[in-house]
């Protein structure tokens, strides 16, 4: 029988764990989130016996979590097998049973996309809008499109901007993201001009960019101004999101030739393997690139056969 700490229940070895994963990876507060409802989640399933979990009780917990989707299941497995390495790594059991846990082939499904006119018609009612009445309300959607469309932030990032981050004289933000990374994120003049008006709309003393009430906006409102803002634009609103918009930006920069890396560290991704999925191009513009900008795309095809023939 695997050893647990005899002070140690479900609830207190997934604090102990949360704690780790504040303190030492530096987790977001909606990972730590995730994680605590997938353990109590799974400590349920096992009647509160997940810390002690032999293999055939985690095979068992998988054969319930058959009927969700991929994408769920590969986050639930995830989290616990981080659970069962941490009590391992502490000494809390003598065994990492996880190798009974799922691994389900990841959905790698590509977000949905806008395209440059889609993105156009958003951008035009605005314009709209602002025609009309440039009221701050139209003023703030400017300027939050303008961020997502134009920086690529995700939505917390920008509904939860500092009231002075934007500044005129500054092109370009530093954020910190997930997991408390840094990064440098450009600003266009077009965003920072749309800000500097909507700003001006603002108490001087506030501390957010987007306040709302007693707190900054939520990433619900953005989601539903976002919705609105396509509907109007004659386009689904089903297709527009923060999310998308982000994408948009990313596949965009890629398309008009951003090189990956910089686009990484754009998007705060710590994995480039990330921005390569969350990046796609069509494959005949990519085979043209490499035609086109290679050293060697300049010698002549004729040339290398010549030498080939020489030498045989």
């Amino acid at each position: 029988m695997t050893a647990v700490a005899a002070s140690g229940d479900d609830a207190a070895l997934i604090e102990r764990f949360l704690e780790m994963m504040a303190a030492e990876a530096g987790a977001a507060r909606n990972t730590l989130v995730a994680y605590r409802r997938d353990l109590a989640g799974a400590s349920c399933s096992l009647s509160g016996k997940l810390g002690c979990a032999q293999g055939p009780a985690l095979a068992q917990l998988g054969e319930q979590w058959l009927p969700l989707a991929r994408s769920s299941v590969a986050r639930k497995a995830s989290a616990l097998r981080r659970f069962f390495a941490f009590l391992a790594e502490e000494g809390l059991r003598a065994d990492d049973p996880s190798d009974a846990l799922p691994r389900p082939g990841a959905d790698r499904t590509l977000p949905r996309i806008l395209d440059h006119a889609d993105v156009d018609r958003l951008f035009a009612e605005i314009e709209r809008r602002l025609g009309i009445q440039r009221s701050p309300a139209n003023l703030r959607l400017s300027a939050l499109v303008e961020l997502l469309y134009g920086s690529g932030l995700r939505a917390t990032e920008l509904v939860s901007l500092p009231r002075n981050l934007v500044r005129q004289d500054h092109p370009y933000l530093i954020l910190r993201g997930k997991g408390g990374r840094e990064r440098l994120v450009p600003v266009s003049d077009r965003a920072r001009a749309a800000v500097g008006e909507y700003a001006a709309t603002l108490p001087k003393d506030g501390p957010w960019l987007f306040p709302s009430g007693k707190a900054h906006l939520s990433r619900v409102r953005l989601f539903q101004l976002l919705r609105t803002l396509a509907a109007d634009a004659g386009i689904n609103p089903e297709r527009v999101s923060p999310h998308v918009l982000r994408h948009a930006f990313a596949t965009h920069l890629l398309e008009g030739g951003a090189d990956l890396r910089a686009l990484q560290t754009m998007l705060g991704h710590a994995d480039i393997a990330t921005t390569q999925i969350y990046t796609h191009v069509d494959s005949r513009r990519l085979v043209d690139l490499v035609n086109q900008r290679h050293p060697l795309a300049d010698v002549k095809t004729s040339t290398r056969v010549d030498a080939g023939r020489d030498g045989s």
